[in-house]
């Protein structure tokens, strides 16, 4: 098992009093999945994707990575895994504007302590596997945004993750970039690369291999009936 949580709360503070934002969640994904979280807005879904990326910690619950529970983890060895096992894309794609599509994939590179001259030759090879070999120099506002997201994706792929989290990764695309995307995921997914995808279109959960529903802060693997996911 690649990655499990157990009995996940999520509580916040407000004016004293707690919110309950998520509610005894149990999931558990393997290497190599494709699994779509589906909810709409306010249902605890990107909640949810900030503690499996490390983002944000559980009131209760345990969450095991490979077997480890990483509950109780300071923030250097979360930071580790966030670099190092984890890869993030985001629907606002979070690219540096005045970086070049080179330096912004070979961003997480330099934090690794990755040698310059390695760090680009390594992103060339991840912009050459979304298909963008041809706009390393490029800058964002140079690009479409389904290019700028294939440069978050490369970005996400660069140190090898063992999981890709992508956080409703066509929000901010046209249907054709959006299509172009989801291929490109499927594409990582055929090659093993785990892909947990937080979405509220029922046609972009439709790429993945699972769909679970989140609803309130609960979670189950059907719709719920008669709600809306709009």
């Amino acid at each position: 098992m690649l990655l499990e949580l157990k009995h996940i709360y999520k509580d916040y503070m407000q004016d004293k009093i707690v919110i309950p934002v998520l509610k005894d969640i149990n999931i558990s994904i393997d290497e190599g999945e494709y699994v779509a979280i589906m909810g709409p807005s306010g249902s605890g879904k990107t909640t949810l994707m900030n503690i499996i990326g490390c983002l944000d910690r559980p009131t209760k619950g345990d969450f095991l990575l490979e077997g480890e529970s990483i509950i109780a983890y300071n923030e250097n060895r979360l930071s580790d895994l966030r670099l190092n096992t984890l890869g993030f894309v985001f629907q606002s794609f979070n690219l540096m504007p005045k970086q070049t599509a080179l330096d912004n994939v070979s961003l997480p590179l330099g934090y690794a302590g990755v040698p310059l001259r390695k760090r680009k030759e390594i992103a060339f090879q991840a912009l050459k596997r979304v298909g963008l070999e041809d706009r390393v120099n490029f800058r964002p506002s140079q690009l479409s945004g389904g290019q700028q997201q294939r440069v978050a994706i490369a970005r996400a792929l660069v140190n090898n993750p063992k999981i890709i989290l992508a956080d409703e990764p066509t929000g901010a695309l046209d249907s054709k970039s959006g299509i172009q995307v989801m291929n490109l995921f499927q594409q990582l997914n055929d090659e093993g690369v785990t892909i947990i995808m937080i979405t509220h279109d029922a046609n972009i959960a439709g790429h993945a291999k699972k769909v679970l529903h989140i609803f309130d802060g609960e979670i189950s693997d059907e719709p719920q009936k008669g709600g809306s996911l709009k």
